[in-house]
């Protein structure tokens, strides 16, 4: 319809034709930026100390998103990177960088464990003033802030120096623009790729590194319960523990006076033994510090440390020594425990904790490590799951003292439980050789040396369980059980799923362990034979610009070798808004691109089209400019970074879009899409695709 064609329209006709157009105008604007989103607001200020200042940068954060530290390692998600822009001749850095609570979680897509604030951010940084006349410090924060989805932000400070060092709040006098955001994504290609592809950038920034973090498991509060209830199941089946049940249940029915009297007694030791762990937890959390507990489980040393130990706690399981705390303590425990009453059942089950220590000791040390990495409460909560499955065979069998009569007799086959756990303490201490290598990424301990390590261990053990191996503390005996037998029959398994690792096989089953796919001899896997799906033969041929991608789709990074292609073979475009760092971004590539109803679409209807928006690689000159809003576009990831915001009016991630060869949008209904389910992906998918004309 034109509007203007009719010269005596009624001038009300006109108004309420141009004031509706207006409305419309300002209505598609709103919703067209409704998606830039800035969930991190900052405050900075410049304090006295002594001769020196000291320069606070405090964030508030929106609730549900969090914002990476620092000290969160390479290969993961995007680390905040601080640059002092004028320091040169100004001032000098004094230390670190100090940052304020944080809190560190492993992150299984990335297999690296993420520093970051949640809530509020607080970051300090001291300073000495050698320029008398600097009037400002000019400060760039680089970071990533994720949700659902993931922004790369940057905010510029330009902080005011008074003379006279009085504290005050400093405005922020350049405030962070919506198209400066950059957004983030997922590195699929080596470490050693991507140095090759990155410029090494000087910085003028002293990145503080105080902590080291390093892969380690983080689970919620219930399942480090529900995982430390079975490592307790796991160590009443100890030759240290197995034996004191009934002898323990028989003591309390025999000496009580009344059956009644028995269960009491028996549930207060129980209760006993929950309390003594859980105080172990407890002081363990007081003494570390929830902050401290969290730093230390991704500590280089520390991991090295631990390493040994279980080392160590292996080869006692295994039968070369024991392990066992004083005597004495035992001794004392126990004349305690002949006074009698409440506080001599508590002694008692003190008792138990320091005789069954050989036993329960290394179980305990395991499960604290790895339950402070989520830092808080979470060793206590470990301790009660462990002390509950510890405790409650006393409670139940003293009221129930006929089921004493089913246990099975103690024998050798409680030794051959603790060589088991021997061969598991072997294969876990691995593990934290492997987190320390990462981190220092000295490549001693990559991907096919920990899963062929693990072999060994594991065939081994196969071979211990069918009674070709024995051990020092082991009993003769001509034959095995039936139990040992299937057990047997699934750690050879085990180990046979283990073998295809060394020629690039993915191994989910045990992700959370081994480094990464990326972290290996060949990213093609032993051979060049294939890593999921993609081989080095089949990388051959391909157009210009274009290499294999996740799952073996071919990929172009650039849109406009993607676009020439596209028009050579007349199909739609599947651009694919990712990065380097995006968790969910990784989580779509993982769990929905390799959907067999997904996957063949990909591979054979689209065009893919991945533009990582955090690349660092620097646009030649004649390619660089600045925008309309006056940011400077310098570096590939800017630029696509400018594309997507100004073209598709988000700055979040991941970010998929169908288009026909002109650049339109093929999906009608959601012309875009980012983190969802592979139904729903699928669904618009297809309908993006009967689009194309």
């Amino acid at each position: 319809m034109n509007f203007t064609q009719n010269p005596q329209t009624s001038l009300s006709r006109n108004i309420w034709t141009k004031s509706l157009l207006l409305f419309l105008f300002f209505f598609a604007f709103a919703k067209g930026n409704a998606q830039i989103l800035e969930p991190v607001k900052w405050t900075s200020k410049i304090e006295k100390k002594g001769s020196n200042a000291v320069l606070i940068f405090d964030a508030v954060i929106e609730k549900d998103w969090h914002m990476y530290s620092q000290f969160t390692p390479e290969g993961g998600p995007l680390a905040l990177e601080i640059t002092f822009k004028n320091q040169k001749g100004n001032y000098e850095l004094v230390g670190k960088a100090k940052e304020g609570k944080t809190r560190t979680a492993y992150n299984d897509v990335f297999e690296v464990n993420e520093t970051f604030f949640e809530g509020k951010a607080h970051i300090e940084q001291e300073i000495k003033i050698i320029n008398p006349n600097l009037k400002t410090v000019d400060v760039d924060f680089d970071f990533q802030v994720c949700k659902e989805v993931c922004i790369n932000s940057s905010k510029k400070f330009s902080i005011a120096v008074p003379s006279t060092f009085k504290i005050e709040e400093i405005p922020v006098v350049a405030e962070a623009k919506a198209d400066e955001t950059k957004v983030v994504g997922i590195a699929v290609d080596t470490v050693k790729k991507e140095e090759a592809i990155q410029p090494k950038v000087e910085k003028t920034t002293e990145i503080a590194k105080e902590e080291i973090p390093a892969p380690a498991s983080s689970r919620s509060l219930w399942s480090i319960f529900f995982v430390a209830f079975l490592f307790g199941f796991t160590a009443l089946l100890t030759p240290c523990v197995f034996p004191m049940i009934p002898m323990t249940v028989s003591f309390f029915t025999k000496q009580s006076k009344t059956r009644a009297a028995g269960i009491k007694n028996a549930i207060i030791y129980g209760v006993s033994i929950i309390v003594i762990y859980v105080g172990l937890g407890l002081i363990v959390t007081k003494i570390f510090g929830a902050d401290a507990l969290n730093a230390l489980s991704t500590d280089v040393w520390f991991n090295l440390i631990f390493f040994v130990i279980l080392v160590v706690f292996a080869t006692s399981f295994l039968g070369a020594f024991e392990i066992m705390l004083p005597n004495s303590w035992a001794n004392k425990a126990d004349e305690q425990a002949d006074k009698g009453g409440i506080i001599g059942i508590l002694f008692m089950a003190l008792a138990l904790a320091i005789v069954s220590f050989s036993c329960t000791g290394p179980i305990v040390g395991t499960i604290l490590v790895e339950a402070a990495t989520n830092g808080g409460i979470a060793p206590a909560i470990g301790m009660l799951g462990f002390s509950t499955a510890l405790a409650l065979p006393f409670m139940l069998f003293a009221m129930f003292p006929g089921w004493l009569n089913s246990l099975p007799k103690s024998g050798g086959w409680l030794n051959t439980v603790k060589v088991v756990l021997g061969f598991l303490e072997l294969a876990f201490a691995f593990k934290f050789l492997s987190n320390a290598d990462l981190v220092l990424q000295l490549h001693f301990l990559e991907r096919e040396v920990f899963i062929a390590i693990w072999i060994a261990i594991f065939a081994a053990m196969t071979l211990y369980l069918f009674g070709k191996i024995t051990l020092p503390h082991d009993s003769p005996t001509h034959h095995i059980s039936v139990g040992r037998l299937y057990l047997g029959l699934l750690t050879l398994v085990f180990t046979m799923y283990l073998i295809p690792g060394l020629w690039g096989a993915p191994l989910k089953l045990i992700s959370a362990f081994p480094p990464p796919p990326t972290y290996s001899e060949s990213p093609f896997g032993v051979g060049g034979s294939g890593n999921g799906g993609v081989s080095a033969e089949s990388a051959k041929g391909l157009p210009k610009g274009a290499e294999l991608g996740p799952h073996g789709i071919m990929v172009f990074h650039d849109y406009e070798d993607g676009l020439a292609y596209a028009k050579e073979i007349k199909k739609p475009i599947m651009l694919d808004f990712t990065g380097y760092a995006c968790v969910n971004c990784r989580k779509m590539e993982n769990n929905v691109w390799s959907e067999p109803e997904i996957l063949p679409i990909l591979k054979n209807d689209v065009v893919l089209i991945s533009l990582y928006v955090d690349d660092k690689r620097e646009l030649p000159k004649e390619e660089q400019f600045t925008t309309a809003s006056g940011d400077k576009i310098i570096t590939t990831g800017d630029k696509w970074t400018d594309f997507m915001i100004s073209k598709y009016k988000t700055n979040t991630q991941p970010l998929y879009v169908i288009t026909d060869l002109e650049g339109n949008n093929l999906n009608a209904s959601k012309p875009t899409i980012s983190y969802v389910s592979a139904d729903e992906y699928l669904k618009w998918l297809k309908e993006g695709i009967s689009n194309f004309k």
